[in-house]
């Protein structure tokens, strides 16, 4: 979100109106207030994928994880590989889903590279059923 101090530069840009027609009826007429919304808001997805290409910048990483709880050694497994990583675990959400599973949210900050090691990782033990890593940056101004 821009601060209310930012100067707004108004610009045009062309596209074939095919490809306006999709933006609209895909994305405009589905949410977005405006043209101008939807399209700061690719400008900002694309520094993120920009701070994560570069594998020493810092940036933050959400770990959302399904995992079977009968698993006598899983919960101790992810424990452990938090605990020998170069990454700051800044917290965790635990909830039972059901009787049998349970869901994790893990946040964390450190580099990019560091992040999807962890990732692959956990999402590499016996008993995960659902891991996803959502990749999260602050945009430069």
């Amino acid at each position: 979100m821009e601060d209310k101090n930012d100067k707004v530069v108004r610009f045009s840009i062309s596209l074939p109106d095919e490809l306006l027609k999709i933006m609209d009826n895909n994305f405009i007429h589905r949410g977005y207030a405006s043209r101008s919304e939807f399209i700061r808001d690719l400008i900002r997805e694309k520094i993120v994928s920009e701070k994560w290409a570069d594998s020493n910048e810092q940036v933050f990483g959400v770990i959302s994880i399904i995992y079977n709880h009968h698993l006598s050694d899983l919960s101790e497994k992810m424990i452990h590989i938090q605990h020998n990583n170069l990454v700051n675990v800044l917290c965790n959400l635990h909830m039972h889903v059901n009787q049998e599973d349970c869901l994790e949210v893990i946040v964390l900050k450190g580099s990019a590279k560091e992040i999807q090691k962890i990732n692959l990782e956990i999402s590499g033990i016996k008993g995960i059923k659902f891991s996803e890593l959502t990749k999260i940056a602050l945009p430069e101004k």
